[in-house]
């Protein structure tokens, strides 16, 4: 089970998906070699051995960032696991660095630094079903 994150670009001052319409696609993040070398220099740390799955771990979570095989990269995908707050710092390192937003898909909005409640309820949830 995983919180799931979805980055993706979105136009300037677009702040809710309510304001992007649904039939319109985001801009791609780029060329699947430029972003690859944008997570890199994003967070060092991660493992992209395998381009189309990186991981990423810190002390108490990980994140999988579904990258895909797909040239220009529409969006990443992130499969957030674990607990504590600090997983959110590399989420939204990767959404600087890529010029992107966060899509909160459990909740369905965009969330920005500071914003935990999305990341906090999955853990209550988590915790209650196992």
């Amino acid at each position: 089970m995983s919180w799931d994150v979805l980055l993706l670009r979105l136009p300037d001052g677009v702040s809710s998906m309510r304001e992007f319409p649904a039939d319109r696609a985001s801009a791609p993040l780029g060329r699947q070699s430029d972003v690859l070398g944008t997570v890199k220099q994003a967070v060092p740390e991660v493992d992209l051995s395998d381009p189309m799955w990186g991981e990423l771990s810190g002390p108490t979570w990980s994140i999988e960032l579904n990258i895909g095989s797909e040239d220009p990269v529409d969006s990443i995908m992130l499969h957030v696991r674990g607990s504590g707050d600090d997983v959110l710092r590399p989420v939204f390192r990767l959404a600087e660095a890529l010029q992107c937003k966060v899509l909160d898909l459990a909740e369905g909005d965009l969330i920005a630094p500071g914003q935990t409640s999305g990341w906090s309820a999955f853990q209550q949830f988590r915790d209650r079903v196992i």
